[in-house]
Formats: C-alpha cells, structure tokens, sequence
C-alpha cells in the first residue's frame, strides 16, 4: 500500500471550494494545518485544520512548511500550482515521496477558454514577479499573449509601456478574477484603456498591434537596438561571432569586454535557458550594458564590473567564452589552461597585436583563423566608392 504523502498540494480557484476535485477536497478533511496567502484562505473559509497565512515575501513561508513536516498538510495555490505558480518552488526543497499535487485550471487555460486562443500557440508569461521588459522580444503584430500581472494597478503600467514602445494599438483583454463570481472582462487598446481600477487577481491577453520595431530572430540585430558609446561588436561581425559561439538551450557565456553588451544581450535573446555573464571594467559601460539588457527584455544577464581574468574567479563555469575586448596574452594563457575542456572560446581582434596573439594561439591550440573584411557604400565625389572597415580577425576554438 503507498502511504500517502505528508503535504498536499491544491489548486485553488476562484469559484472557491466548489471548483475542487474529491481528491482535494479528501485531503483538506484530513488536514491539520492548510497555509497559504489570505486571499486563498478567504476563499476557501473555515475549516476544522488549523489556518496559517503564507508571509510575504515568500520565502519567508518555507521554513515555516518544512517545520511542519510529518504532519497532514495543504498547501493552497492559485489553479495550477506548477504553472507561474508556487509548485515548483516547495516541490524543489521536499523528497518527491513527500508531496502530492491536484492542480485546476491554470489562469491561461481559463482565459483561452474565454477568448478562443489556441493555447499551444499563445505567449503565456507570468510578469506578476518580473518587469514587464520581459514582453519586449515577443512584441510583433499579429503576435498574442496572455500574461499574469501583480495587482491592479499593473494593467495600466502595461498600457504605458506598450504605448511607449510603438504598440499602442494593442488590443488588451483584461480579465479579472476569472472563473468566480467577481469576473469581469475589460476591452480596450492599451492607448485608450479606461481610467479605473482592477481587482486583483488579473490577467491581461494581448493582440499585439502597432509599428514598434520588432525583435529580428536572426542574430546580428540591428545596432540602433542598443545604447552605445561606440563600443559595439557591429551588426555584420556579431552575426557571424554568434553563429560561431552557437548559442543553445540551457548553455552559460561569459562575454568579456562586454562595452555595450550586444553579444551578451543576443545569447539571452536566442532562449529563455540561455545565461551570460557580461564582464566589463568600466563602470560607465556596465551601467549601459544593464540598461540595454533590461530595455530588451532580458534582465536576468548578470553583470561583473571588473578586469578579466580576476574577475573571473568566482564566477559560474562557462559552456562558451567570447572576448571582445582587453585580449592579452595572459588572459589567453588563463582561460586556456583554466577553462575545461569543451568549453567554446572565440576571440575577435581587429589590431596588428591582437591578431599575432591569435595567430600564435591558433598555431599551438588549433581551431580556426578567419580574416573578416567588410565594406559599405558610401558618397566619393558626385558618385559612390566602397569605404572599407577594418578588418577583424577571429579565432574559434573549442578546448
């Protein structure tokens, strides 16, 4: 006989105990404490278990749980916890033994149904514990969202914020308390959405319309994207520099000499897995490369101001390393002989020096050498000629 887990898990709507499955509600009658935020306690009413409030912020609540341990536990959360919601977050501290979950409809599920979305081709973001930046590499018209906001207030900050970046056509559907008998759906583009107040808990589904400039999927966008003082790996050389560093689910860069933290700030873009490291000694230009990666909606790049290869200490080990600036052959010597095996490097070099370092490198470590020259069209008298950039040389190793 499998002996039933110590900690319940329940999916709590807005319909209160009368959306819960038998199962659930088994499990709440044999409880001996239920904890989880006022609203769901609310919700739910009294109960012969003991009630504790979730704390904020939430992680307060865990060692609260895991003090209970042993005991007939329930853990209220919003429909299903494992999407956006609580779930995963108790589930990663306990034995999977443990616990148990009965999930109800997610907050996406619910305003597919109202809309008539195919759910598998709909954005779904969870933006109530993230800016709302997140949005900005999915804005295209035509495209559709649904996304979980904070409070009531959030609706409008959106709306702003759309606006702001060329799309204030946006459709907005705002749905709150979906599925209860508060519900309440609101129609509006985001440049015209009413001035009043929305109850929490919301969710926003979106049809993007407008003429802001859309994210390119293919690497190497176009520079204007990007705050820069001049120190940029142009459009054309960071396309062919990503396509070399392959970028893939799941995979850590560090970009060193990060300037404007285009390389970094297009890793991030090509995955929601992907993580960087940007390392960029001058503080100015760290505060650039936030700022670009927070405008284009990938907030979660992690910054280290700090010359290589000190600054490298304590950092998490990389899948692949770019440097981009401050090559020298000591920093070569350290990631060579420190980084592990299978790591990916790729350096690029546009002075005399620089490339007799990656020559030399290439000739002991092997990997590639490929000599990039580019031109553009420009005005030479009452005619065009073609202007010629310095060339850059790249060497792409992998250890």
């Amino acid at each position: 006989m499998v002996e039933t887990p110590w900690l319940t898990i329940i999916g709590l709507g807005e319909d209160g105990p009368e959306g819960l499955s038998p199962a659930s509600r088994d499990a709440l009658t044999q409880a001996k404490v239920v904890m989880g935020p006022p609203r769901h306690l609310a919700l739910l009413g009294e109960t012969l278990a003991k009630q504790v409030e979730w704390p904020v912020p939430f992680a307060d609540g865990l060692p609260l749980l895991l003090a209970l341990r042993g005991q007939r536990v329930v853990v209220l959360a919003s429909g299903d916890p494992f999407c956006f919601g609580a779930g995963s977050v108790i589930a990663a501290h306990l034995d999977r033994r443990e616990w148990r979950a009965f999930p109800t409809p997610s907050t996406f599920s619910l305003a597919a149904a109202q809309l008539g979305w195919r759910l598998e081709e709909t954005l779904c973001l969870g933006l109530h514990a993230a800016p709302l930046a997140r949005l900005r590499p999915h804005l295209a018209s035509g495209a559709r969202a649904i996304v979980l906001l904070r409070d009531g207030h959030a609706p409008h900050a959106l709306a702003a914020w759309l606006c702001a970046q060329g799309f204030g056509e946006t459709r907005m559907t705002v749905m709150e308390s979906l599925g209860g008998p508060r519900q309440r759906i609101t129609n509006a583009p985001a440049q015209a959405l009413p001035n009043r107040d929305f109850a929490h808990p919301l969710c926003v589904a979106l049809e993007v319309a407008g003429n802001g400039p859309a994210l390119p999927r293919s690497s190497g966008i176009d520079d204007s994207f990007f705050e820069t003082d001049g120190q940029i790996t142009k459009r054309p050389i960071r396309a062919l520099t990503l396509s070399v560093l392959e970028p893939r689910a799941g995979l850590r860069l560090w970009d060193i000499g990060g300037g404007s933290g285009s390389i970094a700030v297009e890793w991030l873009l090509t995955h929601p897995t992907t993580q960087a490291v940007a390392i960029e000694p001058r503080a100015d230009r760290a505060a650039t490369i936030r700022r670009n990666a927070d405008r284009l909606g990938v907030d979660r790049l992690q910054i280290v101001e700090g010359h290589a290869p000190k600054a490298l200490a304590d950092l998490p080990r990389p899948d692949a390393v770019f440097i981009g600036g401050g090559l020298s052959d000591g920093m070569l010597d350290h990631l060579t002989t420190t980084l592990p095996q299978g790591t990916r490097l790729v350096a690029n070099a546009v002075t005399l020096e620089s490339e007799a370092l990656l020559a030399s490198a290439q000739a002991r470590l092997g990997g590639t050498l490929l000599r990039i020259e580019l031109a553009r069209a420009a005005p030479l008298g009452s005619k065009r000629g073609w202007k010629a950039s310095y060339p850059v040389v790249q060497w792409a190793v992998v250890l």
